[in-house]
């Protein structure tokens, strides 16, 4: 058997976004930002309605943003997060974010089960959210089985954590998508019976 290659890449029109370099030195604009994407990013058939940005903390710089790609590229793992943090190692060259200075990761939903696990490993010194994981549940998307104390587990790890920045913009991006008949995808919840 011949294994495919994979390659992780951004729809076209994410092109003109990086273009020239962005600098958005207020938070609440940096999540508009990433809302955009997410509208965007269903506006074009191009992903679901999650978008996230890995922004240099102290000027607002973008080191790189993402959307999530799961649909069109058949990949469980590619959400917005992840393709976030994927890009911005590739942008400074490392692995490892911190070591570009303090990261600030901005993502339009809270990050579901998998994404939460990434962070600490991604080098982020801040996480910012615009919706809540109950609004993404709310249309049927999944988010899996988080920590109760996912919050202050992060700020164990001297990650900060913002909460509800936009959410109601952010939420409006998930409900106009499950209303338009997006495709919600892992939206099987399994449950043991007794």
């Amino acid at each position: 058997m011949r294994l495919p290659e994979y390659h992780l890449t951004l729809p076209a029109w994410m092109a003109d976004v990086a273009a020239d370099e962005v600098v958005i030195p207020d938070v609440v604009e940096r999540m508009r930002f990433v809302v955009g994407l997410a509208a965007r990013n269903v506006a074009e058939g191009t992903g679901g309605p999650f978008g996230a940005a890995v922004f240099v903390r102290d000027t607002g710089r973008l080191v790189a943003p993402g959307v999530n790609r799961v649909v069109s590229t058949r990949c469980s793992i590619a959400h917005a997060e992840i393709v976030a943090i994927a890009m911005a190692g590739q942008v400074l060259g490392s692995f490892d974010l911190g070591a570009g200075g303090e990261m600030e990761l901005v993502s339009s939903v809270e990050p579901c089960a998998m994404c939460l696990g990434a962070i600490p490993w991604s080098g982020v010194a801040s996480l910012v959210c615009g919706a809540r994981d109950e609004d993404a549940r709310a249309v049927g998307f999944d988010e899996g089985d988080k920590p109760r104390d996912w919050i202050a587990d992060l700020v164990d790890r001297d990650i900060e954590v913002h909460l509800d920045v936009l959410r109601e913009e952010a939420a409006r991006v998930l409900y106009d998508y499950a209303l338009a008949g997006g495709i919600i995808y892992n939206g099987r919840v399994h449950h043991r019976h007794a």
